[in-house]
């Protein structure tokens, strides 16, 4: 009998998760939340991607769509989300051989193993897996005999409070604030023209939201955007520029640098909001006390904090997670921002996102826990690895067959040496940003030898 293998979204990684399995000769099943697949890409649909077509296509998803005759998009170009969509996830979620494998609607609620709960132990790695899921016909059940989370972060964004917590007044105020990288050019622009938007955050979200901003203001008068920083040196995020090997990444620091430096954006450092509250029509966003403390009127927040797991259906599974970042203790090493923030990260695969409950892997984004700088590619490497694991090909799951694109900056801001980021990239076998944290690691050194 072939073996099921759940797999839990039908984002790209997770039908990438499955092509690989299917081609591995076993049964995917996938379970998809939203009612389409890709429902998370659908919500930034008007986002260019950093990467171009040739980073973004898993290849065993692509040799599932050239059985239908399908055409590769030209590999410089950069698709939005919805080309993406419209060119790749959707032609492969329903005119492949994936088709049949893929149930939408279908949100997962509990996962355990059959006959045991977390306590029992003996016999528990040869007992399948149930999966417990809910759609419009009510609360259904599948068993797999391995499962790939790759259910991703998008709709479990990080709040607006400094301290990890929402702020105060941060729900009372919905209806003023958004999260993610909303589309103010697009559905959202009647919403932000001629308003003073606020924008929180330092990562690739915030920095795009704030130069389409920058356009809308150009083109409707009124429009203002203030960043809010929660750190002191806005140079962090402008990135690598000329030395990022995804160059419309590199371009878009670049771009953000000149609108800061122009004064077309407000810039607030050192601002760890802690609580909203009104001031007439507007929002007071505000750091320290509310009596005395520091703050900023604004119509509209965006929080672009980036974003955490869903782990609330995991309960009944044996799961050993970093403490800090949230992601398989294996991983942790390789994208701690607290240790180094170079964003290029050493293909890894089944080895390192295993866990104690045999069969169980996390996959794509939520693989990365709170840490940013994830890569489609990257994870389109962790769930060929996994799949191969599964098929207890053990030399295929240990190769290394990704070569990842050096996105030249780390903690210290923008570079640029002959030989890249921090001396370019760290040897293969050690848990290292790139080659001067490796040096800095060897000799004992604490912290990240790019700093």
């Amino acid at each position: 009998m072939s073996k099921t293998v759940a797999v839990i979204g039908a984002g790209p990684v997770g039908l990438a998760a499955a092509a690989h399995v299917l081609e591995r000769g076993f049964t995917p099943i996938v379970l998809e939340a939203g009612p389409s697949a890709a429902h998370a890409v659908r919500q930034w649909a008007h986002v260019q991607l950093f990467s171009p077509w040739e980073y973004d296509i898993d290849r065993a998803s692509e040799r599932l769509l050239k059985e239908t005759g399908w055409n590769s998009p030209a590999p410089a170009d950069y698709p939005t989300g919805g080309e993406l969509i419209e060119r790749y996830l959707e032609p492969l979620a329903t005119k492949t051989r994936l088709k049949a494998h893929i149930q939408t609607s279908s949100r997962v609620t509990d996962i355990s193993r059959i006959g045991f709960d977390k306590l029992k132990t003996k016999g528990r790695e040869a007992a399948a897996f149930e999966l417990r899921y809910q759609n419009g016909a009510g609360p259904k059940s599948i068993q797999a005999q391995a499962v790939i989370d790759a259910s991703g972060t998008w709709f479990s964004p990080n709040p607006a409070g400094a301290n990890g917590l929402s702020a105060s007044g941060e729900r009372d105020n919905a209806a003023n604030i958004a999260y993610g990288m909303p589309d103010v050019l697009g559905t959202g622009r009647a919403r932000y023209a001629g308003k003073t938007v606020a924008v929180l955050g330092a990562g690739h979200s915030a920095i795009g939201t704030l130069i389409d901003l920058a356009r809308l203001a150009a083109q409707s008068p009124g429009t203002k955007s203030v960043w809010l920083l929660r750190g002191d040196n806005p140079a962090k995020a402008f990135g690598g520029g000329a030395n990022d090997k995804l160059s419309a990444r590199g371009e878009l620091g670049t771009q953000f640098a000149a609108l800061v430096a122009a004064g077309r954006i407000q810039v607030e450092t050192e601002f760890r909001l802690t609580h909203l509250t009104r001031d007439g029509d507007r929002l007071r966003i505000g750091v320290g006390s509310s009596n005395c403390g520091r703050g900023i009127a604004a119509d509209e927040l965006i929080v672009a904090t980036g974003f955490r797991s869903d782990l609330s259906f995991l309960r009944e599974l044996r799961i050993q997670l970093d403490p800090a970042i949230e992601c398989p203790v294996a991983l942790a090493p390789l994208i701690d921002p607290n240790e180094h923030s170079c964003g290029t990260v050493r293909p890894h695969g089944a080895r390192e996102l295993a866990q104690e409950e045999p069969g169980f892997y996390f996959a794509g984004m939520k693989s990365y826990g709170r840490a940013p700088t994830f890569l489609m590619l990257t994870g389109y490497e962790q769930v060929r690895s996994i799949a191969a694991e599964i098929a207890g090909d053990h030399e295929a799951a240990r190769r290394v067959e990704l070569v990842l694109p050096e996105i030249g900056v780390c903690s210290r801001g923008p570079v640029a040496e002959a030989a890249g980021c921090c001396g370019g990239p760290a040897p293969t076998e050690v848990n290292a940003c790139r080659a001067t944290d490796a040096e800095a690691k060897k000799e004992g050194k604490a912290g990240c030898g790019c700093a």
